[in-house]
Parts: C-alpha cells; structure tokens; sequence
C-alpha cells in the first residue's frame, strides 16, 4: 500500500464530488422510502411477515397514514405494519423503525436508519453540498425525536429507544438558524434542548461529586443488533468472542470480576450494561475503557463532557438571540464551570493529553487517544494546553491521517484506523488555535487517502487503515462488526468539509 499519498487531481475531486452528491440521494430515506426503510439489514426478514412501524402515543396515527397510504405503492403499503408503542421498552415483542416525519440520510451498508451523531457531519457535507431542505430535514428530524421518543437516538430502532448518542444537537441548530434567519423555529427548539440537556446532567448520567456527565444505558442485557448481526466466520457473537478472550488473557485495566464470571464461565450483567453504554458513546469499541470498553461506565470521558460545554456555550448563544440575557447568563456560567472541572479532571499536565476520568479509582487512565482534541475543537484549552498537545500530535499522526488511539488492540475504533468525524474534530481544532501546518497537513492526508481508495474501489467508506493507507481493514478487526460499510454518510460530509477548508 501506499505509504506516501498524492494529493488528488481536479479530475479525480470532482469524480468524488458526483459520487457524494448522488450519494445524498441514494442514502436519503423519506415517506415514499418507508418499505426500504423498514428493512433491517441487522436483522432478518420474515418472508410473507409485514414490517412493523412504529409511532409514538403522542403522534397523529389517523394523519400519518393518510400521508403514507397516498405515499407507497398499494403494494408496499400492504407490507408495512403501523403500531403504536407500547408504554414500556419491555413490551415491544418486535423489533422495527421508529417512524420520523422528514427525510433522512443515512450512513450506509448495514446502517439503514438514521443515526444521533452521524448527522451532524452529514448536515456539514449537506451544506457544503447546496441540500439546505435536506441539512435542516436532519436538524428537525433530532428534534422530533426529542419530542416523541424521550432522547436522541443511537438510531430510529425500537432496540436504541434506551440509548443515546453524542450530543450535538446545538451545533445543529445554530448552522440551522445561520441560514434560514428563522427566529420562530429557532425559539421553538428550546424546550427539546433544555429535555435533552436534563437527560445528560442527571442521574445516571450525572456523576454528582464532579459535576461531570459519564454515558450509561439504560437497557438490560446483550444488545439484539449485537446478537443478530455481529457474528464471526465461525458463528460466534462478540460476547462469544469476549467469554474466549477473558478465559485466554490477563486483564489488569480493571477489575475483571465486575465484568465475567469465571466460575460460570459467563459474562455479568454490569457487562452488557458497559457494552451497552460503550455503544451510546459512539465508540464502539475500542480499549479506551479497557478491554471492550465495558468499564466505560465508571468514566468520565472528555469528548462527552467538552460535547456538553458546548452545548452550554451555544444554549447561550440561542438564547442571547432570542433577546433574553439572563437566562443565557446562566448558561455561560454552567459552560465556564464544566470547562474548569474538565481541565481539572480530564487535562494531563505531565503526558501534556486530556484522558478519561475514573471516578471509581479517582485517577485519569493514560490511554492515548484522538478525542484529547477536542478541548482544541471547542476553543477551551489554553494557549499553553494547545501547545503541549500540538507537541504530542506525531503519536497520533500516520501517513493517511490521524490514528484514533496510539494502541493496537483489534478494534475498530484504535490504531491503525482513522475515522472521518475524529479528523474533522481535530483538523477544526488545530486550526482554531493557529496550528495551521499542522491542521492543513492532516487534512491532505486524509482527503488523499479516501480520494486514492475511491479511484481504487469506487466507494467511499466507513473507516480506513491510516498507517497502510487502505480501505481493506476487515481482517485486521477481531471484535465488534469487522465489515467496511459502504456509503458513507459522515466520511462524505467530513470529506467535503476538509477540502473546502484547506487554507
């Protein structure tokens, strides 16, 4: 492979760009799209069995059908099961799509569904892209979500209906507003902003002596898409390949009993509520949380936290527009406060990296990792703080882009994989603070790696191999789903926002 990238010709940047502008299109899930919608490529189909929908007891069942049945072909309509949801997850005896009112993109492959953090850096590739209507389709379809189902979704599944995604929600609102002007819809936006904020600042979430927030799911036992689809050639589910990685390896990131029970030769329910949560967080998985990230729930993770500073800062700048300065006062100060408890309790003074906070052992775990940027990304690190991470940025930087983590473990999300929105994160940072070198170097590398895999294979995907510099990274991933989805939602948008940001 390719060790030393070739930046891409205007030829080759403007096949990439058709590719993503009809990829908008082909990714885009609307009303007429319903039946395709309702497909799970993580779950199997019964033949003859008609797919469920689901509605929530708020929505208007009476109205929504009229739409759908002057929508979908006769045909497809009768392939379709509309259902309201039952008041209790416990209750859903099938799993289906939630239904949502505008259209969506989704990311690709066996992503068929929208996803919570994916559209944020699909909506930059959107914009980028000229689809206004379909950028702020995304904006509202998050905020339906808030209304109807309670959160922001991993995704519109039944099986995510107890688990969230990052939050970026604000960020979203303001691209919003800075282009329709639209001060009715924008104060319309503030009782969803203020549920989902709750949702993260109290318990589980909160953790009360730090002030800080952690991820934590709220369902029970092994995740179905994890059971239904992530499988291995020789059948075996991740929690298969976890059983047979405890009984073979020593683990000393934590304490392995919370987790697997050696005598019975299973794993502990405190394991499927940390493999649950390590899937809210996005990062699913790596070892940033020692082995399958399980121990995420006893952490206080920077890039969650810096996520919320800043939708404090721009819940402040929400409200300033709409003419009322005391209550964005009091967002200013919640923003100042958790700026100061993440450089207290994340910021590394000796490694000169923020890491993750464990309020179990009260230390932070030295587990180098590409979210330390994104206090860069958020403006919140000091002048000396950028310094010191600019100074450590050639452990992460490799010759096609930025590694996720310094280590090797066999997961997806560590070295040697890089990932689009971490690249946008850091690039973004670097450039706020005057590392531009740095930040356009990064970006060329990794806008020359998609462009030579496109020209190679024709797609654009979900993750690449940076010290290779390849797309064929599915032998090399032992745990989690080792398959390269083809699309790709946020590796298109992050792909056009670093090309038009190259200074």
């Amino acid at each position: 492979m390719n060790s030393s990238l070739e930046f891409p010709s205007p030829s080759a940047i403007a096949s990439i760009r058709l590719y993503i502008q009809q990829s908008w299109h082909t990714l885009t899930r609307s009303h007429k799209h319903l039946f395709a919608s309702a497909i799970d490529p993580k779950f199997p189909h019964r033949q003859n069995h008609p797919l469920p929908v689901y509605l929530s007891a708020k929505a208007d069942r009476p109205r929504i059908e009229q739409i759908l049945q002057r929508t979908l072909t006769p045909s497809e309509w009768d392939k379709i099961e509309l259902r309201i949801l039952p008041e209790s997850v416990a209750q859903i005896e099938e799993p289906g799509l939630l239904y949502l009112p505008h259209p969506y993109v989704v990311p690709g492959g066996r992503f068929n569904e929208m996803y919570g953090w994916d559209n944020y850096f699909i909506q930059l590739g959107l914009w980028r892209d000229g689809e206004r209507s379909l950028a702020q389709n995304l904006t509202d379809n998050l905020l339906y979500e808030i209304q109807h189902y309670g959160k922001i979704l991993n995704a519109n599944r039944t099986y995510y209906l107890q688990r969230s995604q990052p939050p970026l929600l604000t960020q979203m609102i303001l691209a919003t507003y800075e282009r329709s002007q639209d001060r009715t819809w924008l104060a319309s936006t503030v009782s969803c902003i203020e549920k989902l904020y709750q949702d993260w600042i109290s318990p589980p979430h909160l953790h009360e002596p730090t002030g800080l927030s952690r991820y934590f799911e709220l369902g029970e036992g092994p995740a179905p898409e994890a059971i239904s689809d992530e499988r291995d050639e020789q059948g075996r589910t991740h929690y298969d390949r976890a059983i047979a990685y405890y009984q073979t390896h020593e683990v000393t990131a934590y304490d392995v009993r919370q987790f697997y029970d050696r005598d019975r030769h299973c794993l502990t329910p405190l394991f499927y509520k940390g493999d649950r949560t390590m899937r809210e967080s996005g990062f699913d998985p790596s070892e940033r949380f020692g082995p399958f990230n399980v121990d995420i729930v006893h952490y206080l993770p920077v890039c969650l936290n810096v996520l919320l500073q800043q939708m404090e800062e721009q819940t402040a700048q929400i409200y300033q527009i709409l003419d009322q300065p005391e209550i964005a006062q009091t967002w200013i100060n919640r923003a100042i406060q958790r700026t100061q408890r993440i450089n207290e309790y994340c910021w590394d003074e000796q490694a000169g990296l923020y890491f993750d906070y464990n309020f179990q052992t009260q230390q932070r775990r030295p587990y180098e990792f590409a979210t330390t940027f994104y206090p860069l990304w958020a403006g919140i690190a000091s002048a000396t703080q950028a310094q010191r991470l600019v100074e450590n940025l050639p452990k992460f930087e490799a010759p096609g882009g930025l590694l996720t983590s310094t280590h090797v473990s066999g997961n997806q999300w560590d070295a040697p994989f890089g990932w689009a929105p971490l690249h946008h994160i850091a690039v973004a940072g670097l450039r706020r603070y005057g590392y531009y070198a740095a930040a356009n170097r990064l970006a060329c590398k990794f806008i020359s790696l998609v462009a030579q895999e496109f020209e190679r294979w024709g797609c654009i995907v979900e993750k690449y191999d940076v010290v290779r510099c390849t797309s064929q990274v599915s032998d090399e991933i032992e745990f989690g789903y080792s398959s390269n989805e083809i699309g790709f939602g946020w590796t298109n948008g992050v792909w056009l926002e670093l090309l038009e940001t190259l200074t």
